[in-house]
């Protein structure tokens, strides 16, 4: 594979101190932190990336990355999580059984205890995608973590909603997939593997499936998430190379995460996956503030953001905000070639607010 871009590089983000700090979950995996620091601030960022991706859809340089606008825009510190869901990390490429319910409990929890390590008692703000924004608001509202200034939650929060397709999916998907096809996991860049081989034949029939453009990563990720010629994002949002490295920022998945999922959709909310915890059983207990994006043409979560929003409302009025972006998709809110003028000044202004 010839990359325009290198895997898994930070040159997206420049003037900055870069440093990796090693986690370890009470479970025992090993996780990490990468830390962005230009200057001394009173206001940390975290960002927490969705399943198949890493910290690497914060800081593309093809175009001004989130990293890059938070440190100009004066939070002078940023932090980004690669969780067991990162495709930076082995995990998800393994026949794992791990659920929502590992990151709210382990992932979490370890990650905030070290960097309090490392900033002490100033303020911590979260920017939060997908499943990762799923994940962490079980941990905030679960009573597992406690003490963050604000949230920002990309497409999804606690009332996850999907398209019809997507619902009869998910109750057979997983599976077929793991028994049927004899694949712990599914990979959008099954394309370039040995020809006739069972990851190969997959994603050929979703291309043949998927006419809208010539890029098979593409077209995977559309039958791995949501509803859609494509699923997760507008074309028309994306520059030409970041369409063609989709594959390398959405990777492998491992497909007992979409069971957790089957499971909390049919419940109407985010439950644990072993107990059938509620995670919205108080909602007004939570006093951060969270701002729900979402994009208007979202076909992975579809209305979640609105139900989430109207239910904070009943049980917290005016303490949480909803902004619906114009044309913009599922994950092109964080991709797109144009989200340093049209998404992050949404996401600067509401830290800012929050940080008082």
């Amino acid at each position: 594979m010839n990359r325009e871009i290198p895997l898994y590089t930070l040159e997206g983000v420049r003037d900055a101190d870069v440093s990796v700090h090693p986690v370890t979950t009470a479970d025992g995996l090993g996780l990490n932190l990468t830390r962005f620091r230009r200057e001394a601030a009173e206001d940390v960022v975290l960002l927490v990336h969705g399943l198949t991706s890493s910290m690497d859809m914060f800081v593309m340089p093809e175009h001004r990355n989130l990293v890059t606008h938070l440190l100009d825009n004066g939070f002078g510190e940023v932090w980004a999580l690669d969780t067991r869901m990162s495709n930076r990390l082995p995990y998800n490429k393994s026949a794992h059984r791990f659920t929502l319910d590992d990151l709210a409990r382990h992932d979490y929890p370890a990650a905030l205890t070290e960097l309090r390590r490392h900033v002490g008692g100033r303020r911590i703000h979260v920017v939060a995608h997908c499943l990762g924004s799923v994940s962490f608001l079980m941990s905030l509202f679960g009573g597992t973590i406690g003490d963050i200034a604000s949230v920002v939650c990309n497409s999804v929060g606690l009332t996850p909603r999907v398209p019809l397709w997507s619902t009869v999916r998910l109750v057979a998907g997983p599976d077929i997939v793991e028994y049927g096809l004899n694949q712990p996991y599914l990979d959008p860049q099954w394309s370039e593997g040995p020809a006739f081989t069972t990851g190969w034949a997959v994603s050929k029939l979703m291309s043949v499936l998927h006419p809208e453009c010539a890029v098979p990563a593409c077209h995977m990720l559309s039958a791995m998430w949501g509803s859609g010629w494509p699923a997760m994002y507008e074309h028309r949002n994306l520059l030409p190379v970041t369409h063609q490295r989709i594959g390398d920022i959405c990777q492998a998945s491992g497909v007992n995460y979409d069971r957790h999922v089957r499971k909390i959709i049919f419940a109407g909310k985010a439950v644990a996956y072993d107990t059938g915890e509620d995670y919205t059983a108080d909602l007004g207990g939570v006093t951060t503030p969270l701002l729900l994006l979402t994009g208007s043409h979202n076909r992975v979560f579809t209305d979640s953001q609105q139900v989430f929003h109207r239910r904070l409302e009943e049980a917290a009025p005016g303490r949480h905000e909803l902004r619906v972006l114009p044309g913009y998709g599922h994950l092109d809110p964080f991709i797109g070639r144009h989200v340093d003028l049209e998404v992050f000044p949404h996401i600067v202004d509401f830290l800012k607010r929050a940080a008082g």
